[in-house]
């Protein structure tokens, strides 16, 4: 039976090999990606991927599980950070979101993509996806106003993810992205809706 030693340095061995697949998805795409690139980049033998991860399916859903931990401790920094009325934590709860899914692109496709199982919210699958669920929920109850708070925190979620997916492959106009993003953080998911307007965004002397 290996030592204390020994587990730490094996531990510390899968460790790196995740986060050099991070940061060789991210320069060369998820295609770029192999067990030779890993041994390589890690300067370890291929070995020790297999021993610690016995396809590349493993390998992405443990860079994907990482990446939902960091998520999540962005939002949780970001609410934390938000020193005005509760109902501010969603605009920085928001822009944390769409910062690290820009900035993360390959790694944002292993965690939203990839990896169907890690499904955020649900019971049954790592700490950190549903980590993150919380994370948004807890920035948009102050919002709730009788309204499911779950279902809403879904709502948000979808909001961003769509923004993010749309803007990335160049469905929506450059020059309305801000004022996109203001949307989703600042009014979209507020009720009653600010004056002026309705639920459904049409102008308030519609029938």
């Amino acid at each position: 039976m290996p030592g204390p030693a020994e587990k730490a340095t094996e531990q510390d061995r899968r460790d790196l090999i995740v986060r050099v697949a991070r940061e060789l998805a991210e320069t060369e795409g998820w295609a770029g990606v192999s067990t030779r690139r890993l041994s390589e980049r890690a300067e370890i033998d291929i070995g020790d991927v297999y021993r610690h991860f016995a396809d590349l399916e493993a390998l992405l859903a443990a860079v994907a599980v990482c990446a939902f931990a960091d998520l999540a401790a962005d939002l949780a920094e970001a609410h934390a950070d938000a020193t005005d009325e509760p109902e501010g934590a969603w605009p920085a709860v928001a822009a944390a979101y769409l910062d690290f899914a820009y900035a993360n692109p390959e790694v944002y496709d292993a965690m939203l993509a990839l990896t169907p199982d890690l499904a955020l919210g649900v019971d049954g699958v790592p700490a950190a996806p549903r980590a993150v669920f919380t994370e948004l929920r807890a920035a948009l109850a102050p919002l709730a106003e009788g309204r499911d708070p779950d279902t809403l925190a879904e709502v948000g979620w979808s909001l961003l993810h769509g923004v993010v997916m749309l803007t990335r492959g160049g469905r929506l106009r450059p020059e309305g992205q801000e004022e996109r993003e203001a949307m989703i953080a600042q009014r979209l998911l507020r009720w009653p809706c600010p004056a002026g307007g309705n639920s459904l965004g049409a102008s308030a002397d519609m029938p």
